[in-house]
């Protein structure tokens, strides 16, 4: 039993971290899967590195983005960091 208790503090922290850290991460990790994954053609998006342009076409891990109108660059599908609401 003295064990226990002193094994309750350490059981303790591990659970705030989990709810406090992990837990979170895990949320966010997710939500940004589900989103580049519904990317489709004529969103706004930001890359990962601050590029802005538009989705022209889509492939199964990329998707080309028109930059300034006329300038098409090839992004893996991971690179993209949001989509743009008006």
């Amino acid at each position: 039993m003295e064990q226990l208790v002193g094994l309750l503090p350490i059981l303790i922290m591990f659970v705030a971290m989990w709810f406090i850290l992990i837990r979170p991460a895990q949320k966010r990790q997710k939500a940004t899967v589900q989103m580049q994954s519904n990317l489709k053609r004529g969103d706004q998006v930001v890359t990962i590195g601050g590029l802005h342009g538009e989705v022209d076409a889509i492939e199964d891990t990329a998707v080309y983005i028109i930059v300034d109108g006329k300038t098409r660059l090839k992004f893996e599908r991971q690179a993209i960091g949001r989509i743009i609401t008006p």
